[in-house]
């Protein structure tokens, strides 16, 4: 089955496959040394591109470079993934010490279920969690997503990066996930990498309507709405970005369903004044309804 065939077949296929952005720029401003650990928010990829290399998929090599930047420059102790796809009633954290890697798509091919990430989890790390935010439950009930290791496994190749998630709850206000991320900062003083993974555009629906017919360009209205979202990013109009259902015309589009979106307030809460906000990975989005825009705060 070739690319294409695939993505007439499943809309699960979908992402922005989109050409990298200059990463040079963005590793030499790095600090060589910080105390306080950067926050992430990325896309997890498009599941079709889960068996590519690094060399066959640029996005997967800029967050090899990233990884490696990361861990020459900071000591990170564990990383804590907001994934797009761990969605409950009510906030858990994983407490696991093993973690178990989660198959959470359908219908795809058999090498994609033969593709593994080993990571250990975290419990020490989860636990802090629990202490500064006591209403979020514990549990040892998941593991890994597939909005975690795919990226993850470009990421922090070795596996030798602790990591755990924290779900969604589903049905909260964004407030409540801008509010909880601020709530989480200190994390970011003992050495904890947060990312929030998943994506500012992101409509199964329409998606498929142009990939059923075979065709995969946008509409038109990505281009716009990825722009203004960094826009005001750029500008720190967060409350633009909180309220993303009425603050633009096309926010109720680009995000019909709360779960890839609301990541993003999480790395906007965990950030401060002080903290530059970088694009590792930016062009228009090139397949409908999508939009893999990331960037790093701190």
């Amino acid at each position: 089955m070739n690319r294409k065939e695939f993505l007439q077949k499943s809309i699960l296929g979908v992402a922005a496959m989109s050409t990298l952005s200059s990463f040079k720029a963005f590793t030499d401003e790095l600090p060589v040394q910080s105390k306080r650990m950067p926050v992430l928010f990325t896309s997890h990829g498009n599941p079709y591109d889960i068996p590519l290399t690094k060399e066959q998929r640029p996005f997967w090599n800029t967050l090899f470079e990233l990884g490696n930047e990361l861990q020459k420059n900071y000591a990170v102790k564990a990383a804590l993934v907001v994934s797009a796809h761990w969605c409950t009633k009510g906030t858990f954290v994983n407490v696991s010490p093993q973690q178990k890697q989660i198959y959470d798509y359908y219908g795809f091919p058999e090498e994609y279920y033969k593709v593994y990430y080993n990571a250990n989890g975290s419990p020490e790390m989860a636990h802090e969690v629990k202490k500064i935010v006591p209403a979020v439950a514990e549990t040892t009930d998941w593991g890994l997503d597939h909005g975690a290791w795919p990226m993850l496994m470009h990421l922090f190749p070795n596996g030798d990066v602790p990591v755990f998630q924290l779900s969604i709850n589903y049905h909260a206000a964004p407030e409540y996930h801008y509010e909880l991320g601020k709530q989480l900062k200190p994390l970011r003083d003992k050495g904890v990498l947060i990312i929030g993974s998943g994506s500012l555009i992101h409509n199964i629906p329409l998606a498929g309507q142009k990939l059923r017919s075979n065709d995969t360009t946008p509409y038109g209205w990505e281009i716009e709405y990825d722009a203004w979202i960094k826009q005001q990013i750029d500008k720190r109009n967060f409350d633009n970005i909180i309220n993303y259902a009425n603050s633009h015309k096309l926010g109720k589009l680009a995000a019909p369903t709360p779960d890839h979106y609301v990541p993003v307030l999480y790395s906007l809460g965990l950030s401060d004044h002080s903290d530059d906000i970088r694009y590792f990975y930016e062009a228009p989005p090139e397949l409908p309804a999508f939009s893999e825009r990331s960037f790093i705060v701190g």
